[in-house]
């Protein structure tokens, strides 16, 4: 009896074990999930985010010029998958902060999203995406006025290379691009201008986002649904005022496959703001910063191959000193901070990068 009894103290050794397993499977699965998420959605739509903008549509070889309509389209299905997660979860739709600050966010929103399609008519994808790194500067910039932040020496640095690396990529493109739809589209200087004032709107946009959601005890999706309903009117409005909506609709009764696109690109648009949602709550901003950037290189390659962009050896140094910065700073923001062994001397300030 005896012999019979003495395997039982390692069975919950091997529980134990089991219990391991499952659970690095669990997160494997609930990373691969995450990853698959955002790198799908948005590599989608930043094809069709190009092809809607870049390459012309029907034998008449038309283009589609209405930047302000997309928004629209993104903004109206972001609001109303928002006002049903709201509904389903059962909670208020009652705005928490004062409408007008969530229009604030929504009309730099707006600008944001314009810019960005507006820049692709002049730009090429890969050029615009690359630029999108360098919104650490205006991120930082609106962080000190608006937040009061106080960032440390590494941020600047790193935030000073990412900028170098993609100058260079804007500055020494390749002499000549094949695609055959952009002869006579190509425009540096609007281009620039263009993406200038993306990541101007882009850094207010989210550090204003950071403010309210830190000053107000907001849930997420109230935010997303009143300042994408704010997003609708003002978008419509001027949609009206520049009479561009009859245009737009007409354009797509004319060409059903471009319908196709902004229904499939309103629809990825959406989707990937839950896969976003999701990978933070889970795993961090580091993760989703990682994952972000891992997106950004395959998206330019990916546009490279698709729309036929070729690289200059300046461009590939410029990208290699972009993703190598910022995995650089991800890698030094994995490693766990260094136990204290004493207080701060008097006077001095804690670690600007952490204020919140």
């Amino acid at each position: 009896m005896e012999d019979a009894a003495a395997p039982a103290p390692g069975l919950p050794v091997a529980a134990g074990r089991d219990r391991d397993k499952d659970d690095r499977r669990r997160w494997a699965a609930r990373c691969g999930f995450a990853v698959l998420g955002i790198m799908g959605t948005l590599l989608v739509y930043g094809v069709l985010q190009e092809k809607i903008m870049r390459i012309p549509y029907g034998a008449e070889k038309e283009f589609f010029r209405y930047s302000l309509f997309l928004v629209f389209c993104n903004r109206i299905t972001t609001s109303m998958v928002s006002a049903m997660v709201l509904l389903a979860s059962k909670k208020s739709l009652d705005p928490v902060a004062p409408l007008h600050k969530y229009g604030v966010v929504s009309i730099s929103n707006i600008l944001t999203t314009t810019c960005q399609y507006e820049a692709l008519k002049y730009v090429s994808f890969p050029v615009q995406t690359l630029a999108k790194c360098a919104k650490m500067i205006p991120v930082m910039i609106w962080g000190t006025i608006i937040m009061r932040k106080k960032y440390g020496g590494k941020d600047y640095f790193f935030a000073v290379i990412v900028t170098l690396g993609c100058s260079l990529f804007i500055l020494y493109p390749a002499s000549m691009d094949v695609s055959p739809f952009n002869k006579g589209r190509e425009s540096t200087i609007w281009g620039v201008s263009l993406m200038l004032g993306y990541l101007g709107f882009d850094g207010f946009t989210s550090t204003f986002q950071d403010k309210l959601f830190k000053g107000y005890d907001m849930e997420i999706h109230n935010q997303i649904f009143y300042t994408t309903v704010c997003s609708c009117l003002l978008s419509l409005t001027g949609l009206i005022l520049q009479n561009h909506l009859i245009p737009a609709v007409d354009f797509m009764f004319r060409h059903p496959d471009c319908f196709s696109d902004v229904v499939i690109l309103s629809s990825v648009a959406t989707a990937s703001q839950f896969f976003i949602s999701y990978t933070i709550r889970t795993f961090g901003a580091l993760t989703f910063a990682t994952i972000m950037t891992t997106r950004q290189l395959v998206s330019i390659l990916l546009s490279c191959v698709w729309f036929v962009h070729p690289l200059s050896w300046m461009q590939w140094v410029g990208a290699a000193i972009v993703f190598g910065a910022l995995y650089t700073k991800s890698f030094l923001r994995s490693k766990p901070p260094k136990p204290a062994v004493a207080s701060p001397p008097r006077g001095s300030s804690p670690n600007p990068s952490s204020n919140s």
